[in-house]
């Protein structure tokens, strides 16, 4: 989103890790710890850390690439020059709005799952309802542009993040810190050899993180970006690292593992009742709304503008005006979203989500590591040790999935497949009799005009 354009307006770095603070501390966390409790029982504080210790070494290749080639193009701009236009920029591309897609519908799910706390219990089964009308508000909010986004961002942001850090802080003051021993063996980890569901995991918590990866589209609207970019990232992870874990331990100091698995899907609200009250569970789904709400909106923005993006670039066909509808990028983008709130629960959705984030991560490690030792100065050792945790972590995670919910697996292959089939399809499309496809957007890479 477009905060700032002119040259005496440029976001500073506080306010970059406010906005950057802002989209990391969203709706994910409040139905993500539910689910990672699932897999490690009461380690599931230890878990944010160790997940903060892995988007650190991979946030490293995002702060490079931040430094050197600051654009509001982001990720894309980083595959691209990683890359070169073509098939692989356009796949790893689309892994990339394709997890955004799925973050929208988990978060529109969390909604859902969240409001009808407010209901009796016969209205459970109206969630996806829920967060279908809120994806078509998002939808509408977006039409009416960009001033109606910003003008609720930073408000919403600031309650949001308020409200989970008072929560978090509250929480411990009233409970006190919970006692972590590892006994506890989930159910669904409970065949495999020790550390295993742990490192599994890692998937779910490191998207508690990957919002940082939106700071990279401020590079056109902050102040000395070849620095403040890197640092906003490192201080945003820093920031929801305190908050995520803090909240983590009020949790599981409030409710019972069994409790929050249980309760998985509303872990917040339910470890707020005991805690504080009738009224804590109200004030944890009034913040839960509020982040939901805020978050649909600011993510529809997002993954539209990248979709189109993409159209520009000519690494996907080009999206025309449909009818008297403006933005088919929008409604593509909403479209996707709620048939996947319909089709999968909100386990399911997040991990095809941490699937795609984690294959799309370890190309962006690769590039850098492999193609643009010449143009970026780095430490070659972090980014291959970003991807060795990848590896370990989606590895895992794929196992466990294969184990307990094949259906995951499927969906997830199903959809690389589909990417990578129409991708390379459009690419041979235009390419002209001398193997060259023109593209509209710069690019130094070195691998320019590679298919």
């Amino acid at each position: 989103m477009k905060e700032t354009t002119g040259k005496n307006n440029k976001l500073s770095l506080i306010g970059s890790i406010s906005l950057g603070t802002g989209v990391m501390i969203g709706a994910g966390i409040f139905v993500l710890m539910g689910q990672i409790a699932e897999l490690v029982g009461d380690l599931f504080p230890i878990a944010f850390i160790a997940g903060a210790i892995v988007v650190g070494f991979s946030s490293y290749s995002y702060v490079k690439f931040s430094n050197a080639f600051p654009s509001s193009g982001g990720v894309v701009k980083f595959l691209n020059k990683s890359y070169g236009p073509g098939t692989t920029t356009g796949v790893f591309s689309l892994l990339m709005y394709v997890s955004m897609v799925i973050s929208e519908s988990l978060v529109a799910g969390t909604f859902g799952a969240y409001t009808l706390r407010l209901f009796p219990e016969s209205f459970a089964g109206y969630a996806s309802i829920l967060g279908i009308l809120l994806l078509v508000t998002a939808y509408i909010v977006n039409i009416l542009g960009n001033k109606v986004i910003g003008a609720t961002a930073t408000f919403t942001a600031i309650i949001k993040v308020a409200g989970i850090a008072l929560l978090a802080i509250a929480g411990l003051i009233v409970s006190g810190f919970a006692d972590i021993t590892g006994n506890y063996i989930p159910k669904n980890t409970e065949a495999l050899p020790k550390g295993f569901g742990f490192v599994a995991a890692l998937a779910l918590a490191i998207l508690a993180y990957k919002g940082f990866t939106t700071i990279t589209n401020q590079g056109g609207d902050i102040k000395n970006p070849h620095k403040n970019l890197g640092r906003s990232i490192v201080f945003s992870i820093l920031i929801c690292t305190v908050i995520y874990v803090a909240l983590a331990l009020a949790v599981a100091g409030g409710l019972s593992i069994p409790e929050i698995i249980e309760a998985k899907d509303y872990a917040l609200a339910a470890a707020a009742k005991p805690i504080f009250g009738e009224w804590g569970s109200w004030i944890t789904i009034a913040i839960a709304i509020v982040a939901t709400v805020s978050g649909v909106i600011a993510s529809v923005f997002s993954a539209s503008r990248l979709l189109a993006m993409l159209s520009n670039m000519k690494q996907v066909p080009s999206l025309k005006k449909i009818g008297n509808f403006k933005n088919p990028a929008l409604i593509f983008t909403v479209a996707l979203a709620i048939l996947l709130t319909v089709l999968f629960d909100l386990t399911r959705i997040a991990s095809i989500g941490a699937i795609f984030y984690l294959i799309m991560d370890i190309a962006i490690h690769w590039g850098l590591f492999r193609h643009l030792k010449d143009e970026v100065k780095f430490k070659s050792i972090i980014p291959l040790i970003a991807i060795i945790m990848d590896i370990a972590v989606l590895t895992a995670f794929l196992y466990i999935k294969y184990m307990n919910d094949p259906l995951v697996l499927i969906v997830a292959a199903i959809g690389i497949i589909l990417m990578i089939a129409a991708e390379r399809f459009f690419m041979i499309s235009h390419t002209d009799d001398e193997g060259n496809m023109p593209m509209e957007m710069e690019t130094t890479s070195n691998k320019d005009n590679k298919t």
